[in-house]
């Protein structure tokens, strides 16, 4: 028979310890979104009616190559942490929620990836 109070028993068994951490990434990564989100559509609107060239000179532009690979890995990463806290909060099943977890946390890395590496070719030419 155990005598222990029901709080004793689940001591150390709440929190990983991670939530503090988690909460601010996202919070970082949604406030770096907002001004680079801004800046690509202002620069979309100015280059409106743009030719292939022009948006390929655009992307080339070292200033414009870095803000697009920044901007998609906070995209990528605001996504991710932001759909793990929704699979934890809201799927039950144990093995589903690990399945999806992988999933999610593999399609953003997949997607993030193949889009830094096509800015990357567009601005070295390639």
């Amino acid at each position: 028979m155990d005598m222990r109070t029901p709080l004793s028993r689940v001591n150390h068994l709440g929190s990983a310890r991670e939530g503090a951490h988690h909460w601010w990434w996202q919070r970082l990564t949604a406030l770096a979104l907002v001004p680079l989100l801004l800046w690509l559509v202002g620069s979309f609107v100015a280059l409106a009616g743009a030719d292939y060239a022009t948006m390929r000179a655009w992307v080339a532009r070292p200033g414009v190559t870095v803000g697009l690979v920044v901007l998609l890995i906070a995209l990528f990463y605001h996504a991710q942490l932001g759909l793990q806290v929704i699979l934890e909060d809201y799927v039950d099943a144990e093995g589903l929620r690990l399945a999806s977890l992988v999933a999610v946390r593999f399609a953003c890395l997949l997607l993030g990836l193949l889009g830094v590496i096509s800015v990357l070719r567009i601005a070295f030419g390639g």
